[in-house]
């Protein structure tokens, strides 16, 4: 027997009924009749010696999902309302398992299938990945639901495909075909004939001909005319997801926020003092590095929390005041620019940011980052001093308001109580929304992060 528990949005109707496994179907009609908005639906099947878990898999997960109540006259209209996510199931023998592309998150709807790891013929495991799909955001695995051999593939390279999709088919008793590369070696060896041998008195015959023909072309060519590369030296491909969505961010940003940069300099010396001074301690004690990042994510935290309006956002005709500090740290990867997000910096000490930031760098680095880890955030942090950046000016993460860009240090003069002294200096970018934030804001944060930076005491005291 299956028990069958509806959860009706209508609280005075709330049945409980008792249906054959075979009868499940009766589930949806009656959702039907009842104008039930969402139905759960829980399997448990005695006869087969099955758990739920098992059943869910043999006869797929279903989530009835209601637009609007319906009655009809047939039990499955044309214009079905609901959904159902399937997962990778057995076929009419129980040898035959599909591999379907799994849950992307709740903003991603569809995906491309980049690349497959693995052949038809191939031996692969349980849980082994077998291809990746490209979204906007990350790049996601799809696994292979048992053990056994790829029999084939029901999907293409570059096909745009969408949770539940079924991408390959397995054999679990199929035994993998080990030599079907080999033989074709070993034949094409064979039957290939040697080529002939070139013929070299007609092609010494047809070189000069060949090169006046192209003397009186170029002579005849105007010269007004622009000489084109040809298209044999061009190549065109297919822009990436994850490109193509950062390019209509980038575009975005421009397009609605007010973008104004201010700057400021600031000198590295006590900063690079202190890493040198407790580098070896900071290691023996927590195993992480002191890098300057956690440092310019603590200054960050405290500028944000002396000027909340940079930490506020502009939602139609409200303004949103964020109580929580989630920094943004944008990392280069080779398929583009990710942006995780590191949560209740507030609260975080320079050992837990470090931890963090290398954690999430491994993974982005790796193109493990889940939608989770780079959704959210309410400022951003870009250093584009890694790759040698003197100055820039960063566009703005959305929907956030302000985004700081730290650069190279270069040992520069600068006048120090009179004298001219050679300092670690650094140009800071600071690109805010002015139709939310004014420049006294602006400069003042700027300002705050360059006085902590540049005595990371203040930290201490709280001035």
């Amino acid at each position: 027997m299956a028990w069958l528990h509806p959860c009706f949005s209508d609280e005075r109707i709330q049945p409980e009924h008792t249906v054959s496994v075979y009868c499940i179907i009766n589930a949806v009609r009656a959702a039907y009749v009842f104008n039930i908005m969402t139905v759960t639906v829980r399997v448990q099947c005695e006869w087969a010696k099955m758990n739920d878990v098992e059943v869910k898999l043999l006869f797929g997960r279903c989530v009835l999902r209601f637009s609007k109540p319906t009655r009809g006259r047939y039990l499955l209209p044309n214009a079905s309302p609901y959904q159902i996510w399937n997962r990778s199931f057995a076929s009419e023998n129980g040898d035959l398992v599909e591999a379907v592309v799994p849950h992307m998150g709740e903003s991603v709807t569809d995906g491309t299938l980049a690349n497959f790891l693995k052949k038809p013929g191939d031996r692969v495991e349980a849980d082994e990945v077998i291809a990746q799909i490209e979204t906007d955001k990350v790049t996601i695995d799809v696994s292979s639901p048992e053990a056994g051999v790829i029999e084939k593939f029901t999907a293409s390279e570059g096909d745009t495909v969408t949770p539940g999709t079924i991408i390959a088919t397995i054999s679990k008793s199929a035994a993998p075909s080990e030599a079907h590369v080999a033989p074709s070696k070993e034949t094409s060896q064979k039957e290939t004939p040697p080529p002939p041998p070139p013929e070299k008195p007609k092609v010494e015959e047809k070189t000069p001909k060949v090169e006046s023909v192209k003397k009186q072309a170029s002579k005849l060519a105007s010269p007004s005319e622009p000489q084109l590369p040809p298209k044999e030296r061009e190549r065109r491909v297919s822009m990436p997801r994850l490109r193509k969505r950062i390019a209509n961010r980038l575009k975005d940003s421009q397009n609605t926020f007010a973008l104004l940069t201010t700057f400021n300099e600031v000198d590295m010396t006590n900063l690079m003092k202190l890493r040198s001074d407790y580098k070896d301690e900071f290691v023996k004690k927590h195993g992480v590095k002191l890098g300057l990042m956690s440092c310019f994510v603590k200054a960050a935290v405290s500028a944000l929390q002396n000027q909340p309006i940079v930490n506020a956002v502009i939602d139609g005709d409200d303004i949103i005041y964020r109580d929580y500090i989630d920094i943004s740290v944008a990392v280069g990867t080779s398929k583009g620019l990710v942006v995780p997000v590191i949560r209740d910096t507030e609260g975080m000490n320079f050992a837990d940011i470090e931890k963090g930031i290398n954690s999430l760098a491994k993974k982005a680095t790796e193109g493990a980052l889940s939608i989770d880890e780079m959704a959210g955030g309410t400022f951003t942090i870009s250093n584009g001093g890694v790759y040698g950046s003197l100055i820039s000016t960063p566009i703005i993460n959305p929907p956030q308001s302000a985004i700081l860009g730290m650069h190279s240090i270069v040992q520069r003069p600068v006048v120090v109580n009179g004298d001219i002294l050679a300092r670690p200096m650094m140009y800071l970018a600071l690109t805010y929304d002015h139709r939310l934030i004014d420049g006294r804001e602006a400069v003042l944060f700027l300002r705050r992060i360059k006085d902590v930076v540049e005595d990371p005491r203040r930290l201490l005291l709280d001035i």
